[in-house]
């Protein structure tokens, strides 16, 4: 480089570091293009410079220069196209009028490619369409029709405040229109960003596409064409709908209708519940009108009738009724479509169908259509079996014994915890894997052992092997001695709400982040007194946890007492004692925290395994085993008093639990306090899931005081709409001890969720109670009856658990539960008769019918009779006759 070139690169590289992208500009624009070649190896260093602090001030001031002047100092357009898009310059960019400047007398063919270059970037790229775009007027070369271009020419349109116009006056003045509209149908999700634009108005881009194609800039058949083939291909829930919105602005013709028959039977078919609705309204439109084949018709049925919508399913059913009564000769092609609804899970769907057989049969002549739709009423439920065979001169179907096995579950087997890592290598992967994505009692557990057998064997080796987990925690940046101390930002005992945050602070004690006056603290502090009513169940895990900091930084243990055996949290006594003979032995010191906890997880249940425990632990000679032998040997856990508060949201209050209050550190005694709902606070912190798995693992024996604490939580899945607190019942319902009302009122508050996953894990805790024999259905169902009532519960949502209960294979199990819901729900009838206004309760009738049905229930249910007795045909008076028609049949269960 000569000294010109030399001072020339250093009077340009100045200015890009102070930020002077005029100047840099300017000088630019003085140089050849050897000149800026030469010039781009110091642009490139101190590109490498900045990125050390790219969010500095230094690097937020140079980045826009150096941006443009990287770009207009390299020949190569896959090497400009690199610069442009670079990560560490993406929110620092030059503007692209700058850019389009600087590259601006490069050849066209070059510049094509570079445009073409950066619009195959992902979306994340953040490259400028303004770029982009200047770049394609440059060089003339043909739009680009990448994800990245269309939808940022989409945002350039829809600027309305920043263009003037409408978006249909920018589009007729697009002279790229007819390219990037037929790219818009090939971009994924792409309705996502036309529906935060207005569906109606000016700025509607589906009414500008239509009214552009009305006015011939866009070509009609093409459009529509390729809108239908659109929703054919199927996409995001807002590609459906604003592709469907185009299609209706386009207004078909019946003619253009009429020309793609097959695409609206293949919608009516397989499309989602809205566009299905729609091709199945213009293929009713067709078929009245004659212009739809009996056999098109009659393949669109079938294919309709096995969609889950019944609304979808209902209407096909009535347009095939209005088909056949303008034109009786197609009985033959239409009706054995439409007997393939007799296997329909919903009563009323097959009765509906039924009565068009009922209806139509006589028109049939040929005896295989007639021998086929007899096969097909198999199919159908009891009760309307007989009346199929009367309309299609069949023979009635003698009773028979119905044969039923319920299907449950298997009991679950709790898993055995595998002994904690034996390298700290292995344990610092357990622990990054937690702290990144969570786990259950089982991995927390395990790792927390981990964690203090290697403090106590090896502190410099572990953490040596933890350094790459604790160099990207938030905290090891964080200088003791200025600022807000780690320990500070940790809390006490109300902030550590989930097991990433206890590993958090057992590294940073380790780390030497948290000062040991802040470890005595926490380990000497009092149990608070009030709060909301889940103090009680946090404060014994961080009171455990912050005894392990403590101990780790004073006295480090050589594992943890409380370890439980089992993956519910239940601890075996025999391995206790084993651990308090070893501590003996060591001469180590007891945690009280972690020794009290052991007492409450360990197996009292087996009174056998307990009593010779007990003995080996006397035998230690030690305090800590005379208290073991002691908890051992006493009576049982029984269940707490308790008592039910009123209103729509119905909660358990506790009485103590006496024994919990006795020779326990205070943090524990909490968990015997009785348990108050009017002592809760507005304000409770615990709003991270995660920690709730923890909880049942506390007292793994007796489920009833953890049930009764979070029970608030489980109603609102229900009465609030929200989600996921009931992800806790499988583990309630797997531990050992009586489940009684609170456990029973959980279980009953995730049946009526708002989400799906919240009643999915409901069904699995009645499944596994069921399973265990701790089911009390009289009670469940005397629950749900009650919530339905209050209206704490939707018997919609009701019935959709119950039914997907009852699909497993545990038919008796749900009408068990059913036969005590449904007295309680219809003993509501009015004094005069009328039925209650209850949306849902004709659900509930169907799936207790159906159980009924399956399992050759017999017997009176109180109030059925008043409801089957009522005039008419709404779903709940249709089913309340199913059910007991069911019950009283005369065939007996075998």
């Amino acid at each position: 480089m000569t000294g010109t070139a030399t001072a020339a690169a250093g009077v340009l590289t100045d200015a890009v570091r102070a930020g002077r992208t005029h100047e840099v500009v300017r000088l630019l624009d003085g140089m050849t293009d050897a000149e800026r070649r030469s010039v781009f190896p110091e642009l490139q260093a101190l590109r490498k410079e900045l990125r050390t602090a790219s969010w500095s001030a230094e690097s937020r001031r140079a980045h826009p220069a150096l941006h443009a002047a990287g770009a207009a100092c390299q020949t190569g357009a896959a090497a400009v196209a690199n610069w442009l898009a670079g990560a560490d310059m993406r929110w620092s960019q030059a503007a692209p009028a700058v850019l389009i400047h600087v590259l601006a007398d490069r050849d066209p063919d070059w510049l094509a490619d570079v445009v073409h270059r950066l619009a195959r970037r992902p979306v994340g790229s953040r490259v400028p369409y303004e770029l982009m775009s200047g770049l394609v007027r440059l060089s003339g070369c043909p739009v680009p029709t990448t994800e990245a271009y269309v939808r940022g020419w989409m945002t350039h349109i829809g600027g309305a405040w920043q263009r003037g116009g409408t978006v249909c006056d920018r589009l007729r003045r697009d002279p790229h229109l007819t390219p990037l509209v037929g790219a818009l149908f090939e971009t994924d999700d792409i309705g996502s960003q036309a529906d935060w634009l207005p569906d109606d108005g000016p700025n509607s881009w589906t009414k500008a596409l239509a009214r552009l194609t009305t006015e011939g800039a866009l070509d009609r058949q093409a459009t529509v064409d390729a809108c239908v083939a659109r929703l054919l291909r199927g996409g995001s829930g807002a590609d459906h709908r604003v592709f469907l919105r185009l299609l209706r602005d386009l207004a078909l013709t019946r003619d253009e209708e009429r020309q793609r028959t097959p695409d609206w039977a293949a919608l009516a078919s397989d499309a989602v519940s809205a566009v299905a609705s729609h091709a199945q309204s213009v293929l009713g439109a067709l078929a009245l009108d004659g212009e739809l084949t009996p056999r098109l018709l009659a393949e669109t049925t079938e294919a309709v009738l096995f969609r889950p919508e019944k609304k979808l399913v209902r209407a096909q059913l009535v347009l095939v009724g209005k088909v056949l009564a303008r034109d009786a000769s197609a009985a033959g092609v239409l009706l054995p479509a439409v007997a393939q609804a007799f296997g329909h899970e919903d009563s009323d769907v097959q009765e509906r169908a039924l009565k068009l057989v009922e209806r139509h049969s006589g028109r049939v002549t040929a005896p295989e259509v007639r021998d086929e739709l007899a096969g097909a009423s198999g199919r159908l439920i009891p009760a309307l079996r007989v009346r199929a065979a009367r309309t299609l001169g069949a023979a009635a179907p003698a009773p028979e014994p119905v044969v039923y096995e319920e299907v449950l579950p298997p009991v679950p087997e709790p898993a055995r915890l595998a002994p904690a890592p034996e390298s700290p290598a292995e344990l610092a992967e357990e622990v990054s894997a937690l702290i990144a994505s969570g786990g259950d009692v089982a991995a927390f557990e395990r790792a927390l052992d981990g964690l203090v057998r290697h403090v106590h064997r090896d502190r410099d080796a572990l953490l040596e092997a933890l350094e790459p987990v604790i160099a990207r925690r938030w905290w090891d940046d964080t200088d003791p001695h200025h600022g807000p101390h780690p320990a500070d930002w940790f809390g006490r005992y109300h902030q550590l709400l989930d097991p990433a945050g206890a590993l958090d602070l057992l590294l940073a004690t380790l780390r030497g982040k948290v000062l040991t006056s802040t470890l005595d603290r926490a380990v000497q502090g009092e149990a608070p007194d009030g709060g909301c009513i889940h103090d009680s169940l946090a404060l014994p895990v961080h009171a455990r946890l912050w005894e392990v900091a403590h101990r780790i930084r004073t006295e480090p243990l050589p594992f943890l007492l409380a370890t439980p055996t089992w993956s519910t949290g239940l601890l075996e006594p025999d391995e206790l004692v084993n651990r308090l003979d070893t501590c003996r032995r060591l001469g180590v010191r007891v945690a009280p925290v972690d020794f009290g906890q052991a007492l409450l997880r360990v197996r009292r249940g087996d009174r056998t395994a307990a009593v010779a425990a007990a003995e080996r632990a006397v035998a230690l000679g030690t305090e800590e085993g005379a208290r073991l032998a002691r908890w051992l040997t006493a009576e049982g856990p029984a269940l707490p008093v308790s008592r039910r508060t009123s209103g729509p949201r119905v909660l358990i209050e506790l009485g103590e639990l006496p024994d919990v209050q006795d020779d326990l550190p205070a943090p524990l005694q909490v968990l015997g306090r009785p348990v108050s709902v009017f002592r809760e606070h507005w304000y409770c912190h615990h709003w991270n899931a995660d920690i709730r798995q923890h909880w049942p693992a506390l007292l793994p024996e007796r489920p009833e005081p953890v049930a009764a604490r979070i029970l608030r939580d489980l109603s609102a899945v229900a009465v609030d709409d929200a989600r996921g607190a009931a992800a806790v019942l499988p583990q309630l319902a797997e531990t050992d001890g009586v489940a009684g009302e609170a456990v029973h009122l959980c279980v009953a508050y995730g049946l009526g969720a708002r989400h799906a996953e919240d009643r999915l894990a409901a069904v699995d805790a009645l499944l596994v109670l069921a399973a265990r024999g701790r089911l009390d259905p009289g009670l469940l169902g005397a629950d749900l009856g009650q919530l339905v009532r209050r209206g704490a519960v939707k018997a919609v949502r009701l019935a959709e658990s119950v039914r997907t209960a009852a699909a497993t294979g545990a038919n008796a199990t749900i009408w068990s539960v059913l036969r005590h819901t449904l007295p309680v729900l219809l003993a509501d009838l009015a004094a005069d008769g009328t039925l209650p206004s209850s949306r849902g309760l004709g659900d509930l009738l169907a799936v207790a019918a159906e159980c009924a049905e399956r399992t050759g229930a017999r017997g009176e249910l109180p109030h059925l009779a008043r409801a089957a007795d009522r005039r008419g045909s709404s779903r709940l008076v249709t089913q309340a006759r199913r059910l007991r028609s069911a019950l009283t049949d005369t065939a007996v269960a075998a």
